[in-house]
């Protein structure tokens, strides 16, 4: 049984399986259709038609199927994006290979950052896929958001079969030059010979360089018949984890079994390792401070730990940094959000050499914090002081209580502090949390008390729109435990279309929307420095309506009362429950 493609729009006719919308029954050979047979998609005579020339990759292994294979060894299991004409090749290995699911969203930019946030949650690369020109530039915000929180993401677009020809190229950028600032790999792969090589390097780029890899694939290339041994993941990189050289490690020893005031600043490089901070915490009778991405690192009630450093957190956190004689920080990037004292010494603990030595007097340990750690725990002398661990429990409860009066009860609309405490309350455990941009993130970072609740946002970028494509990276991460996702209904839009991508996959997860009608954020920002309101009023659907819409469930919360049985009831619903929460779009304490 032969194949044959329509000159004019690409339809391929297979004799083997006929064409149902013509009344063509299976196994009905070509020449055999009637004369006026026209091309079910585009109306074409039957004289537009002409074979497929079936040794070009049909029926046997090709430069595509390498290609995923390759990402597969690595252990590359989700594909977040959007077929098209330019990387049908592409997408067509991805069905064919058992190991990776191809997850079709509704805006390339949401699967960069659904791909973003399941590196950030899992530690394991996801790729995302689409078409050349518009398909890749719509890549890019969610890939910088990767580059910028050093993410390992594959991305993979499509190409037109001649690069470059000049203008009135369909679909045709210099894909190269447009990820060139983006990504820490970036290439084209027009030899089949080097498709594996290729494949190969991006990997290990995006893993050891913890960035954005970038392959794009010419359409013509995708489809070549080409067949070659493909490199087996775990033999292709070398081992990743890194211990400091044994002066460096004596030094930082020694500072400080010295310090009188030593405090523990926990930063996402250390968030995989809160069992080994704890008990080095208490041997110190170190406070434990946290930047923000590294909130729930620990349970924030758990002994010793005071909270974010940085405008969100409690004072004492503050208080604690600037009494310090000696910081230890762990995977910490310094933004000026945290604002980490720099007029004192400092143990640094990173992964990234050129983030050491940011002051004279620092002591730069290079490695991962869970290497570091063990050896630190092992070798500092225990030095507990009981009356400053009293008076961090002292300062703790201060704080905890400065947050129940703020969350109050009965006000309408719900004030965001209320929202956050019945979060707090009722989000199990293991819960894991897409967080979205804004004041939705704000009152989170402030005052929900986390019970060590996994999360992902989007750390230096900022990026709105994070929460909803994170949460729906959550739930495919970690399908046997609760999916949430906290977003504002300015955030929510920008993203809202993936509703139906979540109800199509039967991603079962609660997205909570503070729908304030404002950009909330940008209005508190536009009075503190005394410009007036403009531009920041929304016009909203009817969010719950909308879930409805998309086949989930939708709930509209305007009284304080209903919020904690929704919560709980969206919890056991094992379905997509949206909670359209009115909530106050006054910011005040």
């Amino acid at each position: 049984m032969a194949r044959w493609r329509c000159t004019v729009c690409g339809y391929i006719y297979d004799e083997a399986a006929g064409e149902p919308s013509t009344g063509t029954a299976p196994g009905t050979p070509f020449a055999a259709l009637p004369d006026d047979w026209r091309c079910p998609v585009c109306g074409a005579a039957k004289d537009a038609f002409v074979p497929v020339d079936e040794t070009n990759g049909t029926g046997e292994r090709t430069v595509a199927d390498l290609v995923m294979a390759e990402l597969a060894a690595f252990g590359v299991r989700y594909v977040f994006g959007i077929p098209g004409t330019s990387s049908l090749g592409l997408v067509d290995a991805v069905r064919r290979n058992p190991a990776l699911e191809y997850v079709v969203v509704r805006h390339e930019g949401n699967g960069a950052m659904a791909a973003s946030a399941f590196y950030k949650l899992t530690g394991v690369p996801a790729a995302c896929l689409t078409i050349g020109g518009p398909g890749a530039t719509n890549l890019a915000t969610g890939l910088y958001d990767a580059k910028e929180d050093h993410a390992a993401v594959i991305a993979l677009a499509g190409q037109v079969e001649f690069q470059y020809a000049g203008p009135g190229g369909f679909q045709e950028i210099d894909q190269d030059a447009f990820f060139r600032p983006i990504a820490v790999y970036n290439a084209t792969i027009h030899d089949p010979a080097k498709a594996v090589q290729i494949v190969t390097a991006a990997v290990k780029h995006a893993l050891i360089d913890h960035g954005v890899a970038q392959l794009s694939v010419p359409n013509n290339v995708q489809k070549l018949a080409y067949d070659a041994p493909y490199c087996s993941g775990a033999s292709c990189l070398p081992e990743t984890a890194i211990a400091p050289p044994a002066a460096a490690l004596d030094r930082a020893v020694e500072a400080l079994g010295k310090a009188e005031r030593p405090v523990i600043l926990a930063g996402w490089g250390a968030y995989a390792h809160g069992g080994l901070v704890h008990p080095l915490a208490k041997k110190l009778s170190a406070p434990i401070l946290t930047t923000f991405r590294a909130k729930g690192i620990l349970p924030e009630k758990a002994e010793l730990v005071v909270g974010i450093l940085g405008n969100l957190g409690p004072p004492e956190a503050r208080k604690y940094a600037e009494e310090a004689d000696l910081l230890l920080t762990l995977g910490v990037g310094f933004s000026k959000m945290t604002n980490v004292p720099l007029d004192r010494p400092i143990v640094q603990v990173d992964i990234d050499p050129l983030k050491l030595g940011k002051t004279p007097q620092t002591i730069g340990l290079w490695g991962d914090c869970g290497v570091v750690l063990p050896r630190l725990l092992e070798r500092v002398p225990e030095r507990r002081d009981e009356a400053r661990e009293r008076a961090i429990a002292e300062g703790k409860a201060r704080w905890a209580a400065q947050l129940s009066s703020e969350a109050g009860a009965g006000e309408t609309p719900l004030r965001p502090p209320f929202i956050m405490q019945v979060l707090s309350e009722v989000l199990p455990a293991d819960a894991v949390i897409g967080l979205d941009v804004g004041e939705n993130g704000w009152w989170f970072g402030r005052n929900f008390v986390s019970r060590g609740q996994r999360f992902a946002m989007s750390g230096y970028l900022a990026t709105m729109g994070f929460g909803f494509p994170a949460t729906i990276a959550a739930k495919l991460a970690y399908p046997d435990r609760p999916a949430v996702c906290i977003t504002g209904d300015g955030g929510f839009v920008m993203a809202m279309g993936e509703l139906v991508t979540a109800v199509r996959r039967d991603l079962a997860m609660t997205i909570c929307v503070l729908n304030n009608h404002q950009y909330g954020m940008i209005q508190q920002e536009q009075a503190m420095e005394n410009y007036p309101n403009f531009g920041t009023d929304l016009v909203n659907p009817d969010f719950a309506a909308y879930a409805r819409t998309c086949g989930a469930q939708g709930v509209r919360i305007t009284e304080p009362a209903a919020l904690r049985p929704a919560l709980e009831a969206a919890l056991a619903a094992d379905r997509v429950v949206l909670l359209d929460i009115e909530t106050d779009p006054r910011r005040f304490l």
